[in-house]
């Protein structure tokens, strides 16, 4: 397992920072962004939250297409930043949600109800609703290195989180 993360990603480091555990990749193409976000699809279960943070570009969407075209849906993924929340149908449910135009007094728009609807909840710029995130979630941030690499910083919060990243990383 982690042989074929270095592999397939090149860059991989994990640490234990307080309770929760900390995954650092660097990935080098759109591609390998794509490969990550179906190893995570591999492994989803029902109510399962993905929170994507990074800079406009950063690779937020991309992380969603893979995921999504790994969930056999074939519609093409777009950030919904105007409709807040698009679903989608494949082998499970996807909730698409880009927040970026919210805040703290948005929180009584219904996001919370997508949480445990039985899909998978994936949320571009989730640090925008941190205050309604549930506490066991995956957060993701992508930071831009250069045109093509990324860092991808993963915490798991909650045991069936860390269990994900051990069978995933």
């Amino acid at each position: 397992m982690f042989v074929n993360s270095i592999v397939i990603i090149g860059f991989f480091l994990y640490n234990y920072i307080g309770d929760k555990m900390e995954y650092k990749f660097i990935t080098s193409s759109e591609d390998e962004t794509i490969e990550l976000a179906q190893n995570f699809e591999s492994e989803k279960f029902p109510n399962m939250v993905i929170c994507l943070n990074g800079e406009l570009g950063s690779g937020k969407t991309i992380f969603t297409k893979g995921f999504a075209h790994a969930m056999e849906i074939t519609d093409t993924i777009t950030s919904p930043t105007f409709t807040i929340i698009k679903e989608y149908e494949g082998d499970m449910s996807l909730y698409h949600m880009d927040v970026y135009r919210l805040d703290e007094d948005s929180s009584d728009i219904g996001i919370e109800e997508y949480f445990d609807k039985g899909g998978v909840c994936i949320i571009e710029w989730a640090d925008n609703i941190k205050h309604i995130l549930p506490k066991n979630r995956l957060d993701i941030k992508i930071k831009v290195i250069d045109e093509n690499k990324r860092s991808i910083i993963i915490n798991a919060y909650g045991k069936e989180y860390e269990e994900l990243c051990e069978a995933v990383l």
